[in-house]
């Protein structure tokens, strides 16, 4: 799912380069946190929490997801 999710992510960064994109490569990112965060939480009947010290972000980077 990720690799997909990349896919596409590098494709929205294609079309936003040019101008400033500083401001929508902010949301996007947000955007995509958030929206994965529900997904890990609703795969499993668990509380989904990422490890322990470690934040969300740093989590989802190790698991490959492309920030832009």
């Amino acid at each position: 799912m990720i690799t997909d999710l990349n896919r596409h992510l590098k494709g929205w960064a294609n079309y936003f380069s040019y101008g400033y994109p500083r401001k929508a490569y902010r949301d996007m990112n947000r955007y995509v946190q958030k929206r994965m965060q529900i997904h890990l939480r609703r795969r499993s009947q668990r509380a989904y929490r990422p490890p322990e010290g470690i934040s969300l972000y740093s989590h989802l980077h190790k698991l490959g997801l492309v920030y832009l």
